[in-house]
């Protein structure tokens, strides 16, 4: 079978689903594997690094994209979504982060072509998959990057120095939701030296705020059903939304630095801090909300610029993760990796077996029908009979 890797085409993403020792790997598994001139340029891999690691380079992307059995992608959605779906073929099968929950639209326009897809932010959040869970990758990279960002653009420096200019106070940075990406920005606001808080409305995620070296900020408000099968927070009512944002609204006075991370698969973001908030908050605090792709958790959140209310700075990045593309490449290269060494026999051919999770929840379309539930549900599509294993 013939693995092609194109050129990733989405404005500002210079991630590569594959980087060259991923090549070398998966070429034991008797995969046929095709490059495209430039395609890991961005994160820092060149041609001959693909050729080196026994890739060869394709003729052209239109080549690569209509003869390939597999085609890798970082992004598969966007503009680079609807330059694909005209090309896709029957029996093809196409990876990446298709968004397919906010967009199931897309997921449907794939199965038409008779193309299977697996959408890899469906891959389950069970011990077995963690080596393939793009979304935690991903996560690492942005609650690192959030806190360097801010940091760049805050009045004042992280950690406490004694000089003979008198004593530096330590900044205070703030996060808000302790996934991955929180995780990563506590740890890393508290490596450059920073006082760091931090709160989540999951009761389990006390243990990890303290994990990190950072104070679990607790707010007299309480919720039900905080957390997911898969580990993710659940949206909570109009009327909790509104309380939390009471309650918090004395913390955010306090912050010099304050990293925002809640979201919910599939839904719009939750509005975190409001105007009134953004108000009472000091001249000079940075946010940085990694939310902004979903809306955001900030009210004034604009996607891919920095709002200025009143001396706050409102930092909304989008694609993030892109911004350190050749540690994400490496990152989401080996996630990938693995999925396909699940996927693809010693042989080279592909096997989907439907009784495994992993390919149960991540292959959204199958013989020109869209086979996942959830995305079904959203479609307002009739229930389907399970796929049987591919022979």
């Amino acid at each position: 079978m013939k693995l092609g890797l194109p050129k990733e085409s989405q404005a500002g993403e210079q991630r590569v689903a594959l980087i060259p020792a991923n090549i070398a790997r998966l070429l034991k598994k008797n995969l046929q594997v095709v490059v495209e001139s430039g395609a890991g340029l961005s994160a820092g891999f060149t041609d001959d690094d693909y050729l080196a690691a026994g890739a060869s380079l394709a003729t052209s992307r239109e080549a690569l994209l209509t003869e390939s059995d597999i085609i890798t992608l970082v992004n598969c959605k966007g503009s680079q979504f609807d330059e694909l779906k005209d090309k896709l073929k029957p029996e093809q099968l196409i990876i990446g982060m298709m968004d397919p929950l906010m967009h199931p639209e897309n997921v449907q326009s794939i199965a038409q072509t008779g193309a299977t897809a697996i959408a890899l932010e469906l891959i389950p959040r069970i011990t077995r998959a963690q080596s393939m869970d793009v979304l935690s990758s991903m996560a690492t990279i942005a609650g690192y990057k959030a806190v360097i960002q801010a940091a760049e653009r805050a009045p004042r420096l992280f950690p406490m120095m004694m000089t003979a200019a008198g004593t530096l106070k330590p900044t205070r940075a703030f996060v808000m939701g302790v996934g991955v990406a929180g995780l990563q920005a506590c740890a890393t606001a508290k490596r450059l030296g920073a006082v760091v808080e931090a709160y989540d409305i999951r009761p389990a995620a006390r243990e990890q705020i303290l994990s990190v070296g950072a104070k679990p900020v607790e707010l007299d408000i309480q919720a039900e059903n905080t957390e997911t099968k898969g580990g993710y927070a659940t949206e909570q009512s109009d009327e909790f939304i509104k309380r939390q944002q009471q309650a918090m609204a004395n913390v955010l006075a306090q912050q010099d630095i304050v990293i925002t991370t809640a979201a919910i698969p599939g839904r719009k973001a939750p509005i975190l801090i409001t105007k009134e908030m953004l108000d009472g908050m000091k001249p000079g605090t940075i946010i940085v909300d990694l939310a902004a792709e979903t809306g955001g958790n900030c009210e004034l959140t604009e996607l891919d610029k920095a709002v200025n209310h009143q001396g706050v700075t409102i930092i909304g990045p989008a694609n993030i993760a892109s911004s350190a593309a050749n540690h994400a490449s490496q990152m989401y290269g080996t996630n990938l990796e693995n999925l396909l060494k699940l996927l693809v026999s010693d042989e080279g051919e592909l096997n989907l077996d439907f009784e495994d999770e992993i390919v149960k929840d991540t292959v959204v379309s199958y013989q020109e029908q869209v086979i996942n539930p959830r995305i079904r549900d959203l479609l307002k599509l009739p229930a389907l009979n399970e796929p049987k294993e591919e022979e």
